[in-house]
């Protein structure tokens, strides 16, 4: 009789369909509104942080619901990169898309990929604000930065060439 091997990687139970990770400053009234709204006329469960205190650390709900996704989608705007919680929730999703084999969907918009992955633009000039702050803390940065190239090399939808 054969053995069965144990599961590792343990799926996490899921609660949403959909995660939506962005900045708030330049896409919380517009695009990310939208989509959203869109999602839920849809009945796609759709997790979106709006009611979450900014501040401090990443919150272990907001960590819950995004290994508790099905999708996460990723709107890279031009502030993305100036928010820590982005970049930490950024890397949480990355961990969940390897670990368990979460669907990532990258949305670059009004920026172009490359200046994601390379940190160049007006999204590694936000990058480089976020840095200065973080000069002590190399293992953070240097992880951001993959996981910002990571992404940035994953297939999704860039605004300046799709409607």
């Amino acid at each position: 009789m054969a053995s069965s091997s144990s599961f590792t990687n343990i799926i996490p139970q899921m609660k949403h369909d959909v995660f939506l990770s962005y900045s708030g400053k330049d896409t919380r009234n517009n695009f990310t509104s939208h989509l959203y709204a869109a999602l839920c006329r849809k009945k796609i469960e759709t997790f979106i942080d709006n009611q979450l205190k900014r501040g401090g650390e990443i919150s272990p709900s907001l960590l819950d619901a995004i290994e508790g996704s099905k999708i996460s989608v990723i709107i890279f705007s031009k502030q993305y990169a100036s928010s820590r919680w982005c970049l930490d929730e950024l890397v949480k999703i990355l961990k969940c898309k390897n670990k368990y084999g979460q669907i990532v969907i990258p949305v670059f918009y009004h920026i172009d990929p490359s200046d994601i992955r390379n940190q160049t633009g007006i999204f590694g000039d936000s990058f480089s604000k976020l840095e200065r702050q973080f000069q002590g803390r190399l293992e953070k940065l240097q992880r951001w930065r993959l996981a910002l190239r990571e992404a940035a090399n994953i297939s999704g939808f860039d605004s300046q060439v799709i409607r």
